[in-house]
This record gives structure tokens, C-alpha cells and sequence, in this order.
């Protein structure tokens, strides 16, 4: 399935504010409901809609550090390799992660209330996964940007 500018300035609309009714966004999008209807279910069905989420506020919720931290592994046998991710996948407060290549093995974004907190989570989680070679924290001083939505030209 490909893309026209209407689906494009539809999912655009849905990531800006996922709460918009099918009346307002035919409305933007000079249609009429039933359409946009019928092309909300046709991106969920493709795979480009995969959820509906609400976005929070991490400072008022604590959530006063965020940390880049990169980890490399000793080994990268394909089941080490299997089980550092199936752990990693169950750490809340591990938001993403990212295998990459380069210097180190992963990149992850690690979000706590603060240097405490992230501390017990580096000595008592993270460090208890076998295999971890070397694990390299880069401390967010400012976010200058944030944003979860993708760039679509329409």
C-alpha cells in the first residue's frame, strides 16, 4: 500500500492530536466522515497506525533524568545476543532501545527520577545481565526538542 497526500495529512493530523474525531479531521481534510473513516481502518489494518497513546509529562510525573547509555557486550553469540534483549525489553524504565553498530553494541534511552535512582538501576539491573562489557552514560543537561511524530510531505 502506498501513500496519496490525504493519507499523509491524515496520519499527520492523528500523530499532532490522536483525539481528533472522524467529524474534525473530515473537516480538515474536505471530506466527509465516512472516508476518513474508511482510511483510518485501512492504516490501521496496513500497519502505519500501530497505536493510540497518550503522551505524559515526565517531569511532573518525577521522571526528572533521562540518560543515553551505551552498552557493549563481551560476546555476540546470537542466543546471548537474544536473551540481553529479551531483558533489556522488560526494564520500564529502559523507553527505547536501539542495536547499532559502531563502538558499542546498543543505545538506550533510560528515563528515572534521578542520579539515584539511575545509579540502583545501572548496579542492580542493568550490570546483573550477563555478558555486559562496558556500559557508557551520557546525562541529558537540556531537551531541546522532543517529538514522537514522523516527518510525512504531503
Amino acid at each position: 500500500m502506498t501513500l496519496d497526500s490525504t493519507d499523509k495529512k491524515l496520519l499527520t493530523l492523528l500523530q499532532d492530536n490522536a483525539k481528533l474525531t472522524t467529524k474534525q479531521l473530515a473537516h480538515y481534510l474536505n471530506l466527509t466522515v465516512t472516508p476518513v473513516f474508511e482510511r483510518i481502518k485501512r492504516l490501521e489494518k496496513n500497519g502505519f497506525i500501530k497505536k493510540y497513546v497518550a503522551i505524559t509529562d515526565k517531569r511532573k510525573l518525577g521522571k526528572l533524568l533521562t540518560v543515553f547509555c551505551h552498552v557493549s557486550l563481551k560476546e555476540h553469540d546470537k542466543q546471548i545476543i537474544k536473551q540481553f534483549e529479551k531483558r533489556v525489553v522488560e526494564m520500564p524504565e529502559i523507553m527505547e532501545c536501539h542495536h547499532i553498530a559502531g563502538e558499542h553494541d546498543y543505545l538506550l534511552k533510560v528515563v528515572t527520577e534521578d542520579m539515584e535512582s539511575y545509579h540502583r538501576f545501572v548496579s542492580t539491573q542493568l550490570t546483573a545481565i550477563e555478558n555486559i562489557s562496558n556500559v557508557n552514560s551520557s546525562f541529558v543537561m537540556n531537551e531541546l526538542k522532543y517529538s514522537t511524530a514522523h516527518y510525512l510531505e504531503h
